[in-house]
């Protein structure tokens, strides 16, 4: 019998198929104007070209470039490679007008409609399921204090080995992914397993880049969450762990102060820790 092995490909190949069937990225801007378009266009291509000219970029190192885009088309890691080193941007760009909780980026490894657990409950997980047990609470509000019942809250991360679900083989369909609903005081209780540090794929075309310029391809320890409310907007953000020595080079660059949790040991050697959020209206 083969066993299959998670592969930077098949993660990538995972990523695109997942991104094309979860999102409409052409309705949002079907009525975007010709100028907008010219624009953006335009400036992007601009600072390809000034790079050119001020490297003095020879044919053979845009013959390696050329080389390199088409493979990681063909590994499917353009999810990988924009939500790694792009998104970071937009997203600050998309909530700088927020007062609100702090967010970051979502990444390529999302998936709506997992199982919901109500206001108080464990994320599926395998019997023996690695890492410390994790008991996070909080509460959900809006900007003027007004206690959210019923806000949804979606946790996604990855397992100790860095891996996700539905994204590597022999995992859970729902293997540490839940949904939980705030209760009448806008609180909720989610049960799951402290994760580990991880790499990002780096047998691909992605880690061709960062074997070539000498970078690091981790990132710390997270959890990912969805917060969201009627009337409210969407809250994506990333929680980090204090200590963690890639809190200041996270390859991703998501990190941020407000987003550090304060885990406290328990004596059963589980960790707790409190943190809610505060959504701002929808303007």
């Amino acid at each position: 019998m083969t066993t299959e092995v998670a592969t930077a490909a098949a993660s990538g190949a995972s990523a695109t198929e997942r991104f094309h069937s979860d999102k409409s990225p052409f309705a949002a801007v079907a009525h975007t104007a010709p100028e907008r378009v010219d624009r953006l266009a335009r400036r992007v291509l601009d600072a390809i070209y000034d790079t050119i000219r001020d490297e003095k970029v020879t044919y053979d190192e845009y013959n390696a470039l050329k080389a390199w885009l088409i493979n990681v088309g063909e590994d499917g890691e353009w999810p990988l490679f924009l939500d790694v080193w792009v998104e970071h941007v937009v997203e600050e760009v998309a909530t700088d007008h927020r007062e609100g909780s702090k967010g970051t980026i979502e990444g390529p490894y999302y998936v709506p409609d997992a199982p919901e657990h109500g206001s108080k409950g464990t994320v599926d997980m395998r019997e023996g399921e690695s890492g410390t047990p994790l008991v996070w609470t909080g509460t959900v509000t809006s900007t003027d204090g007004t206690v959210l019942e019923n806000a949804l809250v979606e946790l996604w991360h990855a397992d100790a080995d860095g891996f996700y679900s539905q994204f590597a083989p022999g995992i859970p369909e729902w293997n540490l992914r839940g949904n939980f609903r705030t209760d009448a005081a806008g609180a909720f209780e989610i049960h799951t397993i402290q994760p580990a540090p991880y790499q990002i794929p780096t047998d691909g075309s992605c880690g061709k880049l960062i074997a070539a310029a000498g970078w690091h391809a981790w990132r710390p320890a997270h959890l990912h969450v969805k917060v969201s409310a009627p009337g409210h907007e969407l809250l994506t953000a990333q929680l980090y762990f204090p200590g963690d020595v890639h809190n200041d080079d996270d390859i991703a660059s998501a990190v941020k102060p407000e987003l550090l949790l304060a885990p406290v040991p328990q004596a059963d050697g589980s960790v707790s820790v409190d943190y809610g959020f505060v959504l701002d209206p929808t303007r």
